[in-house]
């Protein structure tokens, strides 16, 4: 490896092992994918070495462990995607500092406790958290992200009502998907706001009430 780097791309390359420690001597590397492999181990701490990192992908590999609160320190990241391994504990508060991210994919199968009420001090415009064991209700923070494109919280635990303003609150959200969770209360009319909205997942909640009829003209 060279301290020269900037981009890193080894997916799909069916390497396993540990991610190589040396990582952290690439410190101009701004972009890192190593999805599609079998790297085993822990999400190296040793990456917040490299400062000018903006993309960090290693989806679908084996990684297990807990995400890192040092990831939180790499302050210029805007994609983060760790999704499909073996990562277990909570999605720590320090990416509040994150102020750059604009897409987090953490859907892992094993992730509990709740949605940061921190992460509404990002960027984020996509986020994906299916198919964990998050509980709780959707922070109100969340709703403060107007620019909101991407929003996937499906087969979680997580329960509350929505916000009757959702589509006032997110008018570019595009897919909503919301299934297999707690949910209850009515199904927010607000959403026929969201003129980019091309689909909507509620089902397997407890919702009341029938879906608003002005949801037909999306």
């Amino acid at each position: 490896m060279t301290h020269f780097n900037r981009t890193t791309v080894l997916q799909n390359k069916s390497f396993h092992g540990k991610v190589p420690s040396e990582i952290d001597r690439l410190f101009r590397l701004r972009v890192l994918f190593l999805s599609n492999n079998s790297f085993q181990g822990t999400v190296p701490t040793n990456l917040t070495h490299c400062s000018e990192l903006r993309e960090l992908n290693v989806v679908d590999n084996k990684i297990e462990g807990k995400i890192p609160e040092e990831l939180g320190s790499l302050s210029k990241l805007r994609a983060l995607g760790l999704a499909n391994n073996n990562l277990t504990g909570r999605i720590p508060a320090s990416l509040r500092n994150l102020s750059s991210l604009t897409l987090l994919l953490v859907g892992d199968k094993n992730l509990e406790g709740s949605i940061p009420e921190e992460l509404g001090r990002t960027t984020i415009e996509r986020i994906q958290l299916g198919i964990n064991r998050l509980t709780s209700t959707i922070p109100s923070s969340l709703y403060n992200l107007s620019n909101m494109r991407d929003i996937e919280l499906g087969a979680n635990q997580l329960e509350g009502s929505l916000s009757l303003d959702i589509g006032v609150a997110f008018p570019h959200i595009r897919p909503l998907v919301l299934a297999e969770n707690r949910f209850t209360g009515p199904v927010p009319s607000s959403l026929s706001n969201a003129s980019m909205l091309k689909g909507t997942f509620l089902t397997k909640n407890s919702f009341t009430g029938l879906v608003p009829s002005n949801l037909g003209r999306l």
